[in-house]
């Protein structure tokens, strides 16, 4: 098994907190790890119908059952459990005595929030980061085109058997139960005309005309690709340096094997000559801090910022005090150009520094602060960004 960055986190959430909540979407590992950190707690799956039924009709019956806590994967499919859950743990003295998982994170958090605020610790998972797949010897596109589910990795299942099944059983089971949507044929075109809007401002609009629907129908299919981790907005920053900003979102998927299949490419070699490889390749990069901060149960501090004129850094990290601005370039050579973005940025904030990440294989050190970093060597002992 790939050991996981989170593994210590939700170890030390176990300490401080008398559950913990793992939320991520389906297949990114959270059932695997929980098991592995909690080897000696009862599972129980609320997959099963007949276990699922058990702790709807009789809620205090089956928590009797586990008087030591429990792994409780599914959760979200037994929302009316929590209330009873509540009262176990005001009365228990033990740190860690349920660890809860879900891929529903919209579901889940509302019932944790109405019932067990402040008493769980709460931790999203998504799939693989590079550093943890360590795959050194792949180029930029068969990275892009695998996509980080650990399934393909632990079990070398081809990308284009995996993600067809995945897109299909998705549809089929998770948007039935987050949302009644009838026609699951225009909502599966919808997500594909997302995947075509990768690193693209979020025109609803736009959308809504293609798909055939109105905008408050896209604005709630969009939430329901968020709660289910498939897709997420990447929102300007708010300050905006006396410029007038931009103030719509960015589109990104969560993983870019799975945009790659909603996208049709077949194999690695197509995305070489795509017209989007540089779109995948920033979704690649950004998702990937993305899941460093998550794996330290750290909230998202994400943006990216745009002025009214053209003037962009495609990553902000705010960290408060600092704003760490990142370009991605998936190129392999270093030009001039690169720079662009930081210098003006730099000269507009008055600061110095940041970061290029890009597709060679070189780390620089520039005299004006910048760090030209390859992005197979993020986060990587002494490379730290976040």
């Amino acid at each position: 098994m790939i050991q996981r960055e989170a593994e210590n986190t939700i170890r030390a959430l176990a300490n401080q907190f008398k559950a913990v909540a793992v939320v991520g979407p389906r297949q990114s590992g959270k059932t695997t790890l929980v098991r592995l950190i909690f080897k000696n707690k009862e599972y129980v799956n609320f997959e099963n119908p007949d276990v699922r039924l058990y702790a709807l009709e009789d809620p205090r019956g089956f928590l009797a059952n586990y008087p030591n806590g429990a792994v409780l994967d599914e959760a979200q499919r037994v929302p009316e459990l929590f209330s009873y859950l509540q009262q176990i743990l005001d009365e228990s003295t033990t740190n860690g005595m349920f660890i809860i998982t879900g891929s529903n994170n919209f579901l889940l958090q509302e019932n944790i929030s109405q019932s067990l605020a402040g008493r769980v610790g709460y931790l999203n998972l998504l799939p693989l980061t590079l550093n943890e797949i360590n795959d050194k010897e792949s180029s930029i596109s068969q990275h892009i085109f695998k996509g980080c589910y650990p399934s393909l990795y632990n079990n070398a299942i081809d990308p284009t058997h995996w993600y067809p099944n995945y897109i299909r059983t998705y549809i089929e089971r998770d948007v039935r139960l987050i949302k009644n949507i009838t026609n699951l044929v225009m909502f599966e075109r919808f997500i594909k005309l997302c995947a075509g809007r990768i690193g693209q401002l979020l025109n609803m609009n736009s959308l809504a005309v293609e798909v055939g629907v109105d905008t408050k129908t896209i604005g709630a299919w969009i939430g329901v690709l968020e709660t289910s981790f498939v897709l997420f907005r990447l929102q300007p920053h708010h300050k905006n340096f006396n410029k007038r900003v931009v103030k719509m979102p960015k589109l990104y998927f969560y993983d870019t094997g799975l945009a790659s299949a909603l996208l049709g490419i077949q194999n690695s070699n197509q995305i070489d000559l795509h017209p989007f490889k540089g779109a995948l390749f920033e979704n690649m990069i950004i998702v990937d801090l993305l899941k460093t901060r998550f794996n330290k149960a750290k909230t998202n501090n994400l943006y990216f910022w745009r002025d009214n004129t053209g003037n962009e850094i495609d990553l902000l990290i705010d960290n408060g005090l600092e704003m760490i601005p990142i370009e991605i370039k998936s190129g392999q050579t270093i030009t001039n150009d690169y720079f662009k973005g930081l210098l003006y940025w730099n000269k507009l904030t008055k600061t110095e520094g940041g970061y290029i990440i890009y597709g060679g294989n070189t780390i620089q050190k520039r005299s004006n602060a910048i760090t030209v970093m390859p992005y197979n060597f993020i986060n990587t002992p002494g490379n730290e960004i976040l």
